[in-house]
């Protein structure tokens, strides 16, 4: 993939993460001080098709994001380049992406 491709899905995903941090930690202050207990918390969420939307975009925007930067950390500070590093950052994004699914749907049909 051309690294101006890479460009513009980082800062894309960056605007997605941005958005869905601010909800997220938004959502985690309000129930705290609203006195909800995490097993209260995840009885509101569990079943609730806008939240598994909303953490299934919040996953798949890490999942592209994270790997994306520590490719350019690598090659810039340890000099890896090359497809062994493409290969390996593609790994790590298909991990991001089943652990965060995965714990998204466990929420969800929790």
């Amino acid at each position: 993939m051309s690294t101006a491709r890479l460009f513009l899905l980082q800062r894309a995903s960056a605007a997605v993460l941005a958005l869905a941090v601010l909800v997220h930690l938004t959502t985690i202050i309000v129930a705290v001080r609203g006195g909800l207990t995490a097993g209260e918390v995840l009885g509101r969420t569990s079943g609730n098709l806008a939240w598994l939307a909303f953490y299934t975009l919040f996953v798949i925007a890490a999942a592209i994001h994270a790997p994306i930067g520590l490719r350019a950390i690598l090659r810039e500070w340890a000099g890896w380049r090359g497809r062994s590093c493409d290969i390996a950052m593609s790994l790590f994004a298909a991990a991001l992406l089943v652990l965060g699914l995965r714990a998204a749907w466990a929420v969800y049909t929790a």
